[in-house]
């Protein structure tokens, strides 16, 4: 099954107007499904280069050599980060062409680690990069596909995952995903970090999903150090596998939580740490909750678009927002989440709309109807709500 992709209008749009365009995002996301169909369609002839392939590696032996003759092409270039080196020769390539007339659509750039990449690329690149993170598949794309929310909160956005023929072969797909990373990926970017206590730190995350993290008491479980446990979330983060949520810090002048929360992005990834196979396996645990949590958080902050930025609320006193949009410096929508067919809100998220200025007060639920609650607050469902982010600039 071919999914369609909200990001491959928007790739489109950006390579038309900018020579290179990097894609970020974690392995197996559909990077390269989505770059290939992007090619097929191209109005000039594209080459595309799996850099972990090693009969297209020799080909870039004499990289610039290689490169300049397909001109007026579309190049791909998967798995960039395995050639870190190559970003300099792209510069001199994009300027001669831009030289000749031909100032985007060049290069189509996929790689995995969005830190080191972005630092690569735009150090050697300036002013000739755009970036694009692909995420899972959001619950937007799946319902234009005809796949239940459910569906895409239990197995996650993985395309093989998703679209897996049941939950076993979905879950036995995300247990071989994270050996993957472990066995692959970790040792290539982080080669001093043993990866099995990157596993021992991820599982326990999972347990600890949505909360602010201890660094001191992870750190003793593990036997490491507390730099060390920073180093390890780092690395997580970069590859795109955790989300780091800040939380707001706007003088207010009331005493603020300065941890961050931390989630497992993919939902699906989540269940797999905990050995979570069916729905009602998850609705029975004590994860449930903050799983639904993240998944919300995951498909809000991909539906707010850039221009918006997302924390958390919450202050010493019981004041708490699960999730923060501001704008222009300015908080601007205020989130609860509950996994509830009957939410209820809470007065500490009334207090932090109030201390806030907050007019736009939401409660996302399971549900699909919306109706008033007290505090000014309206209950979406998840869908409904990402359209409204979607369809507000």
């Amino acid at each position: 099954m071919m999914l369609n992709r909200q990001s491959e209008s928007l790739v489109r749009e950006k390579l038309s107007h900018t020579p290179a365009v990097v894609l970020l995002g974690p392995r197996q996301v559909g990077k390269t499904t989505l770059a290939k169909k992007i090619a097929a369609n191209w109005s000039t002839p594209a080459t595309y280069l799996d850099l972990e392939r090693p009969a297209d590696k020799q080909r870039l032996q004499d990289a610039d050599t290689y490169l300049r003759s397909k001109s007026n092409q579309l190049i791909i270039l998967d798995e960039i980060h395995r050639a870190p080196a190559i970003f300099d020769i792209l510069r001199g390539i994009i300027d001669e062409r831009r030289s000749k007339g031909q100032t985007a659509g060049q290069f189509l750039l996929l790689g995995s680690a969005s830190l080191d990449l972005m630092q690569q690329s735009s150090e050697t690149l300036a002013g000739r990069v755009a970036y694009l993170e692909i995420s899972p598949i959001s619950v937007t794309e799946a319902r234009a596909n005809l796949i239940e929310s459910d569906q895409v909160w239990i197995r996650g956005g993985f395309p093989d995952s998703l679209l897996a023929t049941n939950t076993k072969v979905s879950l036995s797909w995300r247990r071989d995903f994270i050996k993957s990373y472990l066995e692959r990926d970790v040792p290539m970017f982080a080669p001093r970090l043993p990866a099995e206590t990157i596993r021992r730190l991820w599982t326990m995350l999972a347990h600890q999903q949505s909360a602010m993290v201890n660094q001191a008491r992870l750190a003793a479980s593990l036997g490491i150090t507390k730099p060390a446990i920073d180093r390890y979330i780092n690395l997580l983060v970069d590859l795109q596998l955790l989300r780091r949520l800040k939380p707001w810090s706007g003088n207010v002048g009331k005493r603020l939580v300065k941890a961050p929360k931390v989630f497992v992005r993919d939902s699906g990834i989540l269940h797999a740490l905990l050995e979570l196979e069916e729905l009602d396996e998850v609705i029975s645990h004590p994860v449930c909750g903050s799983s639904f949590e993240g998944y919300c958080i995951e498909n809000l902050i991909l539906s707010a678009g850039e221009r918006r930025v997302p924390y958390f609320y919450r202050t010493h006193t019981g004041a708490e927002i699960d999730l923060l949009f501001e704008k222009g410096g300015t908080p601007e929508i205020a989130i609860e989440i509950k996994r509830s067919m009957s939410p209820s809100l809470d007065r500490g998220f009334a207090l932090a709309c109030d201390e806030l200025g907050i007019t736009k007060r939401f409660v996302v639920y399971p549900g699909f109807e919306s109706f008033g609650l007290r505090h000014g607050a309206q209950a979406l469902g998840l869908a409904t709500l990402m359209q409204l982010l979607e369809e507000s600039p």
